[in-house]
């Protein structure tokens, strides 16, 4: 996938993951790329500067927790913010979504 068009969409992705659970982030990467069927493979290089943003906006917190293996990690977890953030970057991608289809002459789904 073209990295610019990935760009686009990363944080409405991680938003989205978010929106279902509270996770940490080699969770985040590696889900994502299960529910995308490996169509989006983030590096921690690309994802922590995403989760940062994230973080600064007030769209996500964060708390640490105890792994089973001992070692603390950081979950992120969506705010109120965040979802109304979501929220707004799904509608854009619907108007978006449907422009491309109707100028690629796809069938429009909905």
């Amino acid at each position: 996938m073209d990295k610019r068009y990935m760009a686009l969409a990363t944080s409405m992705l991680v938003l989205k993951l978010l929106d279902r659970q509270s996770m940490y982030g080699y969770q985040i990467i590696r889900e994502l790329e299960q529910q995308s069927q490996n169509v989006f493979r983030l590096q921690e290089g690309t994802l922590y500067p995403v989760l940062h943003a994230l973080e600064q906006q007030g769209a996500v917190s964060t708390s640490q927790q105890l792994a089973d293996n001992g070692r603390i990690r950081k979950y992120y977890a969506i705010t109120s913010h965040g979802q109304k953030l979501l929220d707004e970057k799904e509608k854009e991608w619907r108007v978006y979504e449907s422009a491309v289809n109707q100028v690629m002459g796809g069938v429009l789904f909905g």
